[in-house]
């Protein structure tokens, strides 16, 4: 092992990642080829395979598992000592890696093309899960800083809340509901819904609210993207709950209704979030700074004409 390089550990792990050699060879703009290959010189310094190759299928073998573990500890430990060496000359440069819950998707991309702009030498990598796996993320050291609604209490973190984030029942246009000017939880009861996966905050934000009211939902659907609920809940297949911040341009255009539920919107907070163990290079520092200054007024902006939101301290997470 003492001839393995960074290069083949970060081959490997990319490849552990993904389970597959071509989406690994894409994302470190390597050809498959080249990829194989790290992966075969790391296999001749361990001794052992890493992965079980059956036609396409690509797996870890136990040997592959226990390594990936180590892999991932070098890595952090050298990204670690990248960042160490980035606050002592005081530089904001390097890469920043930053994790995202997927609902995020629809309003942090124009928050860090105008961070970028601002910060022309931090290289950004992005990296999107749920909640669950975003927490993974953490643990493994493989974000340096992620954006998302409940803070993981599994792990010691720091999490400081940016912006209101506000969840609601939506119905198609014609729904029935509608016709009811202020809908009990109860009136939910007869109809579908369609769900993001158990794991996801969003998930776990509405089961928490319709427990108050002893209501299990009838599940007729569960996705894990945002954009093919809409598309059911616009097709009258059902009702969901979801993010504001993910409704805002059917809402706009009239082609998604939200329900006035009562004791809707839940109303939650978007964090920043990194492990206390994790001292933040400056890059990582300097998005901290940027999120907490400009993304509660850019969010505000952006979809406060949606909805009408109660004052800050009553979000709750």
């Amino acid at each position: 092992m003492k001839n393995a390089t960074f290069r083949q550990l970060r081959v490997f792990t990319e490849v552990a990642r993904h389970l597959s050699f071509a989406r690994a060879a894409e994302v470190l703009h390597l050809t498959p080829p080249a990829v194989t290959m790290q992966v075969k010189e790391l296999e001749g310094h361990v001794g052992l395979p890493l992965f079980e190759r059956t036609g396409r299928q690509v797996a870890l073998t136990t040997a592959g598992e226990y390594m990936l573990v180590y892999a991932r500890k070098v890595l952090a430990t050298l990204k670690d000592a990248e960042d160490a060496a980035a606050r002592l000359k005081q530089v904001e440069a390097g890469q920043l890696t930053i994790g995202m819950v997927s609902t995020a998707k629809y309003f942090l991309p124009r928050l860090l093309a105008e961070f970028q702009r601002e910060h022309t030498g931090v290289e950004l990598r992005l990296a999107v899960g749920n909640r669950e796996q975003l927490v993974k993320m953490l643990h493994n050291n493989e974000v340096d800083i992620a954006v998302m609604g409940r803070p993981p209490k599994e792990l010691a973190t720091r999490a400081e809340p940016f912006a209101a984030h506000p969840h609601v029942f939506v119905a198609a246009t014609d729904h029935p509901l509608l016709k009811i000017g202020h809908p009990t939880v109860e009136s939910l009861r007869p109809y579908g819904f369609i769900l993001r996966e158990p794991g996801s905050g969003t998930r776990a934000a509405m089961e928490k609210f319709l427990e108050k009211s002893h209501m299990e939902p009838r599940v007729v659907m569960e996705m894990t993207s945002n954009e093919t609920i809409k598309q059911a809940v616009m097709a009258g297949m059902g009702i969901s709950f979801l993010s504001l911040h993910t409704i805002g341009l059917e809402l706009e255009h009239q082609l998604i209704a939200t329900l006035d539920v009562e004791g809707a919107p839940v109303l939650r907070a978007w964090n920043l979030v990194h492990t206390l163990s994790k001292l933040l290079s400056p890059a990582a520092e300097a998005f901290r700074y940027f999120m907490l200054e400009r993304a509660e007024s850019f969010l505000a902006d952006t979809y406060g004409a949606l909805l009408k939101l109660p004052p800050a301290n009553t979000i709750s997470t």
